[in-house]
Parts: C-alpha cells; structure tokens; sequence
C-alpha cells in the first residue's frame, strides 16, 4: 500500500506496513482519504535527525485531528532512516495524525521497555521513493517561528497525500 505525497520540494512515495503497524496504518489512511494533510506544513526539521509534520497550517494552528490512537512501538519495526513515524506527547498512546520521517537511524526512538520513557515510536512506513526530497526538505533554514523551534523559515507545504498503486 502505497502514499505519493506532494509538497513544495517536491514529491516522495511512502509504503505503508499494516501488517506490523494495522492501527497505525488505519488512522494514517483516514486522514489520507479525508484530505487532511492537504495544505499542512512540516513545521519541525531537525537536521541529521527528523522532519514532522501533519497537524499544523502555515500560519502554525493545529488542525482538529480524531481520537488518539494506541502506540505500536512493539511491533518490532526500527526507526531507520527514510522510515515513518508517529510523533506524540510524553503520553505514550498520544499520537494522532502528526508523524516524522527519521533522517537517520535513531534506535534511541524504538521500543526498549514498558515505562513512558522507554515505550518508543510507532514505525508504520518508509519512504520508497524520493528519499532526495527528503533531504532537501532538512536543508531548509530553520529557526522559532511562533512558539516552535527547528522550524523552516518558509513553509515547506504538503500540497496533497494520496494513495496511488504500488509499482
């Protein structure tokens, strides 16, 4: 299953692993076939680590999202570079339709116990194409805009996510 992203560096394709991750996977769709992402910025870049995106407008508001959803971090999927993740709060089972796609391998993001601190993030994609944009989208200056820090300096949109056949 497969996601073709359009932003305003260009476009990337994501795979999605509902088999590891079906309640992630299932939530990431809705807001896929409801249009959410439309028009959502990525308002944190933090080179050599993360960019995130998915719940916020330009003008940095926080989209309404649905109910959060239970954190699959013990899937056993690693949070290597070009994967997805959901992004949450210190609440483990927080994340709803905000996610971040790893830079690098960042083991210290994957699952290494029960406690809040240990719990990691949920892996639920990677990027199958256009891993360039990606990085492209990590080289854009960044700085505090409203109350966030790491984020861009020009909006780096998400014109539309939709599904499309894997090739």
């Amino acid at each position: 299953m497969a996601i073709q992203f359009e932003t305003s560096q260009g476009p990337f394709t994501i795979e999605l692993f509902p088999k590891e991750a079906p309640q992630t996977v299932e939530n990431f769709l809705a807001y896929v076939d409801a249009g959410f992402f439309d028009g959502t910025i990525f308002h944190r870049i933090v080179p050599g680590f993360v960019i995130q995106g998915g719940g916020l407008n330009p003008d940095f508001s926080p989209k309404q999202t649905r109910a959060p959803i239970k954190n699959e971090a013990t899937n056993g999927l690693k949070n290597l570079r070009g994967t997805l993740s959901m992004a949450r709060t210190n609440d483990i089972n927080s994340a709803t339709s905000q996610f971040f796609v790893n830079l690098k391998d960042n083991d210290f993001l994957d699952h290494k116990g029960e406690s809040p601190d240990k719990y990691g993030y949920a892996v639920f994609g990677r990027v199958t194409n256009g891993l360039e944009v990606i990085d492209a989208i990590a080289k854009v200056r960044t700085g505090t805009r409203q109350r966030y820090q790491d984020a861009p300096m020009e909006d780096v949109v998400i014109k539309s996510a939709r599904r499309v056949e894997e090739t």
